[in-house]
């Protein structure tokens, strides 16, 4: 069993939650996920690692609201435990399989949309802590949606909000942020964009325009996280690809966004019915 050691509403429908599992911390890097399953009759849900502490034997998740077993996962609370967490899964980021001198030289620019921002912190951290200069952009609609502001400061040399209406940061979204940093004089020579999908198809064409090449990931595609559901095919480069064992992580110029936006929608009468018909776990005794 996985015991929750500490858990942390970041807005009324984001949660963020310490999970005790030695092992999957002591693996962990970067650009993986694992699998939660709440209960015994739960389903398998991946979640990307938003932490991960090998000494404590902790990895950190965080997990939106948007149907019913998620549902189940954020009425956890702390010191109850989960019938299973499995990972890590999935391919870590690029840098952390680069020699020590390739990305060295690096200059990265991390742009997070929304719940996005939670699998770029451990990327700005392990840059970080590489010596690798790193900035990140995290956008969202409103002030009430952003995430992580605080811990991305420790983080990163420079941190960069921007907020759709304004209400915080700078007025605009990640594309125009982006274009903003650029024009003031930085230069990156790597970009990772992580949100939601049309934002990371925008951001990526936009990073095309000002040349910088761009990583995106994949992860809201996946669905059983083994490869066996088919359900996060995707076409780069021409060719079809499982964003959860060869990803979640891809070149963003190759990516077909408006294929993987059709397939990210293929399920959504079937989800409604079940969030329709859903009563939320409060306890697990019933």
């Amino acid at each position: 069993m996985f015991e929750i050691l500490s858990k942390e509403m970041l807005t009324p429908i984001i949660c963020r939650m310490k999970v005790h599992a030695p092992r999957l911390a002591a693996a962990a890097q970067p650009g993986e996920f694992l699998i939660v399953r709440a209960d015994e009759k739960g389903e398998r849900i991946p979640l990307t690692i938003s932490d991960f502490d090998r000494e404590k034997g902790t990895v950190t998740i965080v997990t939106q609201k948007i149907g019913a077993s998620t549902a189940d996962i954020i009425a956890y609370e702390q010191g109850e435990c989960f019938a299973d967490v499995v990972g890590p899964l999935g391919q870590p980021s690029d840098f952390v399989k680069m020699p020590e001198e390739e990305f060295k030289k690096q200059r990265y620019i991390l742009i997070a949309g929304g719940l996005g921002t939670a699998p770029v912190y451990p990327q700005a951290k392990w840059l970080k802590e590489h010596g690798v200069p790193v900035d990140v952009i995290i956008g969202a609609k409103t002030k009430d949606l952003l995430i992580y502001v605080d811990e991305m400061k420790d983080v990163c040399d420079n941190l960069f909000v921007c907020t759709d209406d304004g209400s915080f940061g700078f007025k605009g979204m990640g594309t125009n942020m982006l274009e903003h940093v650029v024009g003031e004089g930085h230069s990156y020579t790597q970009a990772v964009i992580i949100g939601p999908m049309i934002m990371m198809k925008f951001t990526t064409l936009t990073c095309k325009k000002l040349g910088i090449p761009a990583v995106v990931s994949l992860n809201t595609l996946m669905v059983d996280g083994t490869g066996m559901c088919g359900a996060c095919r995707v076409s780069v480069g021409g060719k079809t690809r499982f964003a959860c064992v060869e990803g979640p992580e891809f070149d963003g110029y190759e990516v077909d966004f408006d294929e993987a936006m059709r397939r990210q929608g293929q399920y959504k009468a079937e989800e409604a019915a079940v969030n329709e018909h859903h009563v939320c776990k409060i306890g697990r005794g019933q």
